[in-house]
């Protein structure tokens, strides 16, 4: 009998912990008159064309939880990025440290600074980047939603990875000449033919996708794809863009299963090759990045999995500033001069948040979660598609998909070379030195190693 306790006790200490999965899901669509895209030339808000959401998940694996959100905004920065990450880890009862949150850079979207709206705050121009009660209030429903979600989360006993071509959405913006500077910038709405005419050049063509299972009912999609997302924007109309209708027709395919979706290294991505503008083609381009997506969810293959199979990973790296918004001084008198107009002051204020945080030593973290066989990579920024695929290549033969647009600081973050070809991205929209590559492929390194 004592022999019989035994082998019972040994076997019960070997099983391993199911794996556990938490969805959650919060309205984050800014009221009437709220700026949009940081006030960046953008009309504020005019109307609501559909609404705008914060998602994710809540993994449950052998150690913390894991907290995962993407969220329908422009991008969340500097300490408004770290405030979101602390408010979500509190609602999950895990740290800061465990919770990444993504946007995915949709233009008819508000964006959040708390940095820089502090900055702006002393200078008289509160609410002028964004509102300060709506952005109270948004952080408020999604830390609700993780809390009652986390108290409710599923087994997951298979993940499945799966990835598929997605034809004549993604071009690259950056359209070199024959002296290898950048002769055309293929804005997200190209209306010169002979700009649309041009190669599609560097991307990466594949939708990527990491579905979970209990059993065969499937509980949670996640999705991967680097493009801007805008097909047109900048008249007030609020919405989630081609990739918030593009998921919205996979949830309605799967009958509900909740979709969270993630912008890749889009910066220097478009759908500018295939877009002119027109407002039709909003409705086509969704249709060729769903169709994308079910193509991957077809060709996914299940693992089993269990909570030893979560692993998290992060890297702290320091991003060097931009050499244009290292002169704090400068910066201060653009913001104090009331004669300039409100995107010029908004701009030297978002600049300067992001040059004090880097002098003081800010260090920003980048994250790896592995899962069964998904390897994901958390970056910060409004990344070019480069690192991704160095991200892949590190770890050939493994699925590898990567999430951008984490902390929105930096803006724009170009490779070494692109910061002397020229070009929008790589001017006063990035603000981060050349050297950051070097910064960058080293933290990669030792995320993937």
């Amino acid at each position: 009998m004592l022999f019989s306790l035994l082998i019972f006790l040994l076997a019960s200490a070997n099983a391993a912990a199911p794996l556990r999965l938490a969805t959650f899901q919060a309205d984050v669509t800014p009221p009437l008159g709220s700026p949009l895209c940081c006030s960046a030339g953008v009309k504020p808000a005019a109307e609501i064309v559909d609404p705008l959401t914060a998602r994710g998940v809540v993994l449950f694996g052998a150690g913390k939880p894991v907290v995962l959100v993407a969220v329908d905004w422009e991008g969340i920065a500097n300490e408004g990025w770290d405030e979101w990450r602390r408010v979500i880890a509190s609602a999950a009862a895990t740290s800061a440290e465990y919770v990444t949150v993504h946007t995915l850079h949709q233009h008819d979207a508000p964006g959040f600074d708390l940095s820089a709206g502090r900055i702006l705050n002393a200078n008289g121009m509160a609410d002028k980047l964004y509102l300060n009660d709506f952005m109270k209030t948004a952080l408020d429903r999604v830390a609700a939603a993780v809390r009652e979600a986390a108290a409710k989360p599923r087994v997951v006993t298979h993940v499945a990875v799966g990835q598929a071509r997605v034809s004549q959405v993604a071009s690259n913006r950056r359209v070199l000449g024959p002296d290898g500077k950048v002769k055309h910038v293929r804005y997200s709405a190209t209306r010169i033919a002979e700009v649309r005419a041009e190669p599609e050049g560097v991307v990466d063509p594949d939708v990527r996708l990491v579905s979970f299972w209990n059993g065969d009912t499937p509980v949670a999609t996640l999705t991967y794809y680097a493009t801007h997302p805008q097909s047109y924007y900048g008249q007030g109309g609020v919405s989630a863009d081609f990739v918030g209708m593009a998921r919205g027709l996979r949830e309605a395919e799967q009958k509900g299963v909740p979709h969270i979706h993630f912008n890749g290294a889009a910066g220097n991505v478009t759908a500018g090759k295939y877009n002119d503008g027109a407002k039709e083609n909003r409705p086509v381009l969704a249709r060729r990045l769903a169709d994308g997506m079910r193509a991957a969810w077809e060709s996914a293959k299940k693992s089993p999995v269990d909570a030893s199979s979560l692993r998290w990973r992060s890297v702290g790296v320091s991003l060097p500033p931009a050499e244009a918004i290292r002169d704090q001084a400068r910066l201060e008198t653009l913001l104090r001069d009331s004669s300039q107009i409100d995107r010029v002051r908004l701009t030297a204020a978002r600049d300067l948040a992001f040059s004090r945080l880097a002098a003081a030593g800010r260090k920003t973290p980048l994250f790896l979660l592995e899962i069964g066989p998904a390897s994901i990579v958390h970056m910060p920024g409004e990344l070019f598609v480069e690192y991704q695929l160095e991200a892949q290549s590190m770890r050939k033969g493994r699925f590898v998909a990567m999430a951008a647009y984490g902390d929105y600081g930096p803006g724009y973050i170009g490779t070494r070379i692109a910061y002397s070809q020229g070009g929008y991205e790589t001017g006063p929209v990035s603000r981060t030195a050349p050297e950051v590559e070097d910064v960058l492929r080293n933290g990669l390194r030792q995320l993937l190693r």
